[in-house]
């Protein structure tokens, strides 16, 4: 995911399991703010974000995703959801000039769960000219990033090394956007293939609720074909969807407290 998506989180909380009764009804499990009242739904200012990791074992192989998302692969790994309201009074070009800015991606931390301390997650980051060899280009402009528009970034993980990411702007107006990103190469863990191309997906949903103040969900969803080594790393998996939802938010990124240990 990336900066190209600036995106950030704050406050504490625990990775939660959500678990309905009746699997079938995908809309029921998880649903995004594309009408109607989202599940899960926003919470307020001073209780945001929440996280949750969905239960892989009971929903894994078979979840649907919601039409409006535009995937088309079922089933996953790992699922985790974020939902906050933030406030923000640059507009909704204020935020496209943040997602455009992949550079500022670059030391971008979370909170590892392994090493016990803040570290940097996104080592480096930058805009392609397309989705093959290595030629960057400035960051995204907001002129640019317009409905249907797609991009490519190279972004270096601290555990996955460097790869390529697509950044698609699904919507795009002065009250609502949506962002897509995914992995177009192979992300490799000490040179063994982990995520293969669009393994790794994630999809923001920014809505403006009142002048100064903004909703925000996201899906991240890594598919269910990936490498077993990345699966079940469930504090990890908050901790960077936190880290991307405070740096869409313009919270730092290693504010105290950590939001899972």
């Amino acid at each position: 995911m990336g900066h190209s998506l600036k995106m950030a989180l704050g406050l504490s909380l625990v990775a939660l399991v959500f678990v309905l009764p009746i699997f079938s009804d995908s809309e029921a499990l998880l649903k995004p703010p594309c009408g109607g009242e989202p599940i899960p739904t926003w919470p307020d200012l001073d209780h945001s974000p929440v996280v949750k990791v969905w239960d892989r074992a009971k929903y894994g192989a078979d979840w649907v995703p919601p039409a409006c998302t535009g995937w088309s692969e079922t089933g996953f790994s790992t699922l985790v959801s974020t939902v906050a309201r933030f406030r923000y009074s640059g507009g909704a070009d204020g935020l496209l000039r943040h997602i455009g800015a992949i550079s500022d991606l670059t030391g971008l931390r979370y909170w590892s769960t392994t090493h016990k301390k803040w570290q940097t997650l996104i080592v480096a980051a930058y805009a392609l000219q397309g989705a093959v060899g290595d030629r960057r280009r400035q960051d995204l402009q907001p002129g640019e990033l317009t409905e249907d528009s797609r991009f490519y970034y190279q972004q270096e993980d601290s555990l996955t090394g460097r790869g390529v990411y697509q950044l698609r702007i699904g919507a795009s107006t002065q009250d609502r956007l949506v962002v897509d990103t995914r992995n177009v190469s192979t992300l490799r863990y000490f040179m063994v293939p982990v995520f293969h191309p669009g393994d790794v997906q994630s999809i923001y949903f920014l809505e403006r609720e009142s002048p100064g103040v903004w909703r925000y969900y996201n899906i991240a969803r890594v598919g269910k074909n990936a490498n077993g080594l990345a699966a079940g790393h469930e504090a990890s998996s908050i901790n960077r969807a936190v880290a991307f939802y405070r740096f869409i938010a313009g919270i730092r990124s290693d504010l105290e407290p950590p939001f899972a240990r």
